[in-house]
């Protein structure tokens, strides 16, 4: 059965001031009723080139109790090599729709590596905004190169070479977020999987849309990962839910977007928070954004540190493996 992309609905909305009922929010929902506008959230911004260490360990530990969420700059990760991720990934959405389609998801999977646009059904039948593309970028036993593009010829190169360099910003911000609750530096690293940690690549692909004020890109949600990096284009449309409102967020140029995953709330025993975020989208240009998920193998046990437990502070969380955590979620089941 063949899927309708939103990358081509939008292609034949562009001159039309509705789009198709699906895609139309709740009241409740809409970002046109539910943003505060005119107020764009500046969250934490942490130097990874701070000699002081120390300093880095508790802004970002402050900032994961506060926010789950912050950005990193002077990360160490070329300027050249972020723009090479985002233009091969560009240079992939710009193919004939049929090359697409021969990497897309493979009916029934439950795996969700490939080109695709539905995560999973939602309330009402409503859809997102947003075509994707997923595919495991670390470790090597865990690589299905089918859900590559071969097109453009340079995509494995780029996103090899980025994920080259990201692991090791992953690794510092593992043994920081360590630190900063008291922990030994590697504790959360080896609670999450260590070396066997998934490395998740999404490239969410955001079309012009003509009512953005009715329509989601992708939902309110925290994410099931440890940790997720992103970095985004140009095009403003993370909002972020804090003090019962939501807000845009303010983005640093050649910064990293980290959000605090559901799992890293569960080792630490709800200290750091996940946050809960959503996607915008804009009506002319289009948004895209290269979000790495840092995940478990699916059958390590996660659940909240011995350490972090103790009289005063009862576990908040069942121990259980990151596959049935996953499945859970995804179908809306009490953790």
């Amino acid at each position: 059965m063949e899927v309708e992309r939103v990358q081509s609905i939008a292609s034949m909305s562009k001159n039309l001031d509705k789009i198709p009922g699906e895609f139309i929010r709740s009241e409740k929902e809409q970002p046109g009723n539910t943003t505060l506008h005119g107020v764009v959230l500046e969250v934490p911004v942490i130097d990874l080139n701070d000699p002081d260490e120390k300093n880095i360990v508790h802004l970002m530990s402050e900032a994961s109790k506060e926010w789950g969420i912050f950005q990193v700059v002077n990360h160490g990760i070329p300027q050249d090599v972020i723009t090479k991720l985002q233009q091969v990934g560009k240079e992939f959405f710009e193919l004939p729709q049929e090359e697409k389609e021969e990497i897309a998801k493979t009916p029934g999977s439950k795996s969700l590596e490939g080109y695709g646009s539905t995560l999973q059904k939602e309330a009402e039948g409503k859809k997102g905004w947003v075509d994707h593309l997923f595919h495991i970028i670390w470790p090597p036993p865990a690589i299905n190169y089918k859900f590559w593009p071969k097109n453009p010829p340079s995509y494995r190169d780029a996103n090899e070479e980025y994920c080259k360099r990201l692991r090791g910003v992953a690794d510092r911000m593992f043994k920081y977020l360590s630190l900063g609750l008291g922990l030994e530096e590697n504790e959360f690293k080896e609670a999450v999987g260590g070396e066997d940690l998934v490395y998740m690549m999404k490239i969410n692909y955001y079309p012009s849309c003509p009512r953005p004020d009715l329509v989601l890109g992708v939902t309110a949600h925290t994410d099931a990962s440890s940790l997720t990096i992103l970095v985004p284009n140009e095009i403003q449309g993370l909002q972020v839910f804090k003090d019962e409102h939501w807000y845009d967020v303010k983005y640093i140029h050649n910064a990293l977007i980290v959000h605090i995953g559901d799992q890293i709330e569960i080792i630490s025993n709800g200290k750091y928070k996940s946050v809960l975020h959503r996607t915008t989208v804009n009506k002319e240009k289009t948004r895209m954004s290269w979000p790495v998920f840092l995940e478990p193998p699916p059958e390590k046990e996660i659940g909240p540190n011995p350490k972090l437990v103790d009289e005063k502070n009862a576990a908040k969380y069942k121990t259980k493996k990151f596959k049935d955590y996953i499945y859970c979620k995804l179908n809306k089941l009490p953790q």
